[in-house]
């Protein structure tokens, strides 16, 4: 018989790397509560009708198709099958897939509860979803997302708060030098404008998206390929080597989308946001305007947002505005903002730094050894006591060898042993021994819960 295991990007978690991921997800969570967002969930499994079509070619082939119940072949589309039709024929045994993100499935919660809910209305959802992608560092089939999204309004304060939510989380995760890129889709509009180029400006942008990892020659090169002619390729090359401070990346891009109305709305809505966190400062985490930042251009439709760290090659977090999401399911005009934090990269760059904190006092405190069933009765008395006073502990569940109940409170790291024999009965003095130190002593159930409660 072979030995179990798991699908290729997925994982196991041990309890103390479950652990580690919930102090994680708890972290985000407080943030978002202390924010204001308030939490849903949706599930697992959606329409396939309700995702397909809204990540694109790409994003559809790795959507993971749920076959239908019962003898699903009795309504294959046998001539897609002959044809050697995937999309057909999948259509015909599939009607149900698991979640690509959080973001359609929201949007399709927003139109099916719209009177269920006050707007602006904002969320935070914390679940995982699925990719049929091909596994690697920081790259997973089943990840989770911890989404916080606010729709009903367009009002640029929620890009201030969302800024805010990104340096928050990080700061309280203790992830060093993190930055904050910001870009806005109406300044690639205008840059697509300003070029004379309008009509392909999905293609103007993916080349320019790759600057920090093809360099300047290769978006050149791609720009190329992809038909954009030299006269539009001088135009934006002073995009490549644009530095300096927000304020001076504004006021250049000010002068190169002077003939531009759409791409000067969007410098003057980054303005906005620039100007509020000067003034309200961030706790650790950087703002950067980087013009070449052009991610999700399927939806997003103001800013755009990405948050990166040295100690990780790509994003750990992302988001941006968009204005018709819900049109997508028949509610127009709905304009909404909404960020993410990528808990599988943070949760490996917490990992590769160490930065977790202490966590004893989440695990089992105290174990009362078992010498048999006089004593264990005794010592469920005890340990009624300890719970009480909010102390985690256990009693070794049967009278083996106290060699091998040492060894289990060692291996779960249980700082403090408690062992209760015929004088300790009846004496109501109790031998504790430190597993750090290795020192016993002698002491009444009270001083025990007394010093654990006052470490």
């Amino acid at each position: 018989m072979s030995k179990p295991s798991i699908p290729k990007g997925t994982r196991d978690f041990l309890p103390v790397q479950m652990v580690r991921r919930n102090y994680l997800f708890e972290t985000i969570r407080s943030a978002f509560q202390k924010y204001g967002y308030l939490p849903i969930e949706t599930p697992a499994m959606e329409k396939m009708s309700t995702l397909m079509g809204k990540y694109g070619e790409e994003g559809d082939r790795l959507i993971f198709k749920i076959l239908n119940s019962g003898d699903y072949l009795t309504k294959a589309n046998e001539a897609a099958w002959a044809a050697k039709n995937s999309n057909q024929f999948t259509s015909s045994v599939s009607e149900k897939a698991l979640r690509y993100d959080l973001t359609v499935p929201f949007a399709r919660f927003v139109v099916q509860h719209q009177n269920e809910l006050a707007f602006p209305f904002k969320r935070y959802q914390i679940q995982p979803v699925w990719r049929a992608d091909r596994p690697q560092k920081g790259r997973y089939r089943e990840f989770f997302q911890c989404d916080a999204d606010v729709v009903g309004s367009d009002s640029l304060l929620y890009e201030v708060e969302l800024v805010q939510l990104f340096d928050e989380v990080l700061t309280n995760l203790r992830i060093p030098d993190v930055t904050i890129k910001i870009n806005n889709r109406k300044i690639l509009t205008g840059i697509a404008e300003i070029t004379g180029e309008a009509d392909k400006i999905v293609d103007m942008t993916v080349a320019i998206d790759k600057l920090d990892k093809i360099g300047e020659e290769g978006v050149v090169g791609e720009l190329q390929e992809r038909g954009i002619g030299a006269t539009a390729i001088e135009k934006i090359k002073p995009l490549f080597t644009l530095t300096g401070s927000n304020e001076s990346i504004v006021a250049s891009m000010n002068v190169m989308l002077a003939e531009s109305e759409t791409g000067l709305k969007g410098v003057e809505e980054l303005k906005f946001v620039f100007d509020a966190i000067e003034k309200l400062g961030l706790k650790q985490a950087k703002l950067q305007f980087d013009v070449t930042l052009a991610r999700g251009l399927n939806y997003y439709t103001g800013a755009i947002f990405e948050v990166v760290t040295s100690h990780f090659r790509g994003s750990i977090c992302g988001g941006g505005r968009y204005d018709d999401l819900t049109g997508i399911f028949g509610l127009k005009n709905l304009s909404g903002v909404g960020i993410s934090f990528g808990a599988d990269r943070i949760y490996d760059v917490l990992n590769d730094l160490e930065l977790y904190p202490d966590f004893s006092s989440i695990t089992t405190q105290v174990l009362f050894v078992n010498f048999g069933d006089q004593e264990a009765a005794y010592c469920l008395g005890l340990l009624q006591q300890t719970r009480n006073a909010g102390i985690n502990s256990e009693i070794y569940p049967s009278n083996a060898k106290m060699k091998k109940q040492m060894k289990y409170a060692d291996d779960k790291g249980i700082p403090f042993v408690v062992l209760v024999g015929d004088n300790e009965m009846a004496t109501g003095e109790l031998t504790v021994k430190n597993m750090t130190t290795g020192e016993q002593s002698n002491m009444t159930i009270t001083t025990l819960i007394e010093n654990l409660t006052n470490e």
